[in-house]
């Protein structure tokens, strides 16, 4: 049985640039945010010249890949598939507001594996396995596949050896990952994370390019190949042939998850605990400046021309997915009641069998 989160009540309170709106109208798009240690999935779109925020309660959000015709979430335990239906999504109420409809549908239980990054390789969902310290695909009776693991990683085994956490495919097949080390005991990342965050080429296995801090979310866009150095909180370019890291842009968080659309990015942004995992980090230096929330970045000047961020209950972001041509979806979790929502229900065209007796629908 899949893992329903457990209702609870909380107050968020947030801001936002009064441009954000307009960006989002100009680019066609929305904005899928999650934040695992509020619980919770954040759509961002924009409505008749404002904002819209939802929030959609999952168990330890972390990984989100959008497809036309479902959005995938890694959480604790299970990944969720959010179907589309598109056909009922403008008659949902207030009619006439929707253009796209996700509603739950079934998740694939695998277990406790530390999921982060996810990925739509057409039909196939490509999943971070961190504590496993591999790729993944999901299918039949098994928890998980795993599918390729770094090639200093000698052995499958639920230590998170080298923090494997983010991915970016090329022609729907797995291209790089970023890791924290290039370490084969358990938790071996740990000692010196700070300096050892390194971006890999998965055909290959060479490690293209090393020296970050805690790196996140590689991606790839516009010809040209970014990532986040989270714990020094920039967006970097990197070369592809030399793997040199150019930093694009620097902000006021810790950065993690990264949507890119147009000539924009749009990156998650993080305060940081007092804790072992982000003990040291550059940025915490900074520590009473920073943000959580999302930076918009013009990707010509590197400069932040847009901000959404939280004032209160949520101080950590995940991930940043953008929905290219859906700018106002109707999203529903697994726990609608939750989310103080209106239920949607989705069934099929009624049946009969035998002597007129009605058939499931």
């Amino acid at each position: 049985m899949a893992n329903v989160p457990e209702p609870s009540i909380r107050e968020f309170h947030f801001e936002y640039w009064p441009n954000l709106p307009a960006i989002l109208q100009q680019l066609g798009i929305s904005v899928v945010v999650s934040t695992y240690q509020a619980g919770k999935i954040v759509v961002l779109s924009a409505r008749r010249d404002a904002l819209a925020v939802t929030f959609h309660a999952f168990n330890r959000p972390m990984g989100v890949a959008f497809r036309s015709d479902c959005l995938a979430v890694a959480t604790r335990r299970e990944v969720w598939f959010l179907g589309g239906a598109p056909s009922i999504a403008r008659g949902i109420n207030p009619a006439g507001t929707y253009d796209a409809c996700f509603l739950s549908r079934y998740a694939h239980y695998t277990g406790e594996i530390e999921a982060h990054d996810l990925a739509w390789g057409g039909n196939e969902l490509w999943v971070v396995n961190t504590l496993f310290s591999c790729l993944c695909t999901l299918g039949g009776n098994f928890s998980f596949v795993p599918r390729w693991r770094p090639p200093f990683v000698s052995a499958l085994a639920a230590e998170d050896r080298c923090h494997l956490n983010g991915l970016a495919l090329e022609n729907g097949r797995p291209r790089y990952v970023t890791a924290m080390s290039q370490t084969d005991t358990r938790t071996g990342w740990r000692p010196d994370k700070v300096n050892t965050g390194c971006l890999i080429d998965v055909p290959s296995g060479r490690t293209l390019a090393t020296g970050f801090a805690m790196p996140h979310s590689p991606r790839l866009h516009a010809e040209r190949l970014w990532m986040l150095d989270s714990g020094r909180g920039r967006l970097v370019s990197v070369d592809r042939q030399s793997g040199d890291a150019e930093t694009v842009a620097s902000l006021p968080g810790y950065t993690r998850g990264l949507g890119l659309f147009g000539g924009f990015a749009f990156v998650g942004l993080s305060k940081i605990r007092e804790t072992a995992t982000f003990g040291g980090v550059p940025i915490a230096e900074k520590r009473e400046e920073l943000k959580c929330g999302v930076a918009v970045v013009d990707l010509a000047t590197g400069q932040m021309v847009s901000l959404f961020e939280f004032s209160s209950s949520a101080e950590e972001i995940f991930e940043v997915a953008v929905l290219p041509s859906v700018r106002a979806p109707f999203v529903q979790g697994p726990a609608p009641a939750d989310d103080q929502q209106e239920q949607v229900w989705l069934a099929a065209k009624q049946t009969g069998i035998g002597n007129g007796l009605a058939g499931t629908s």
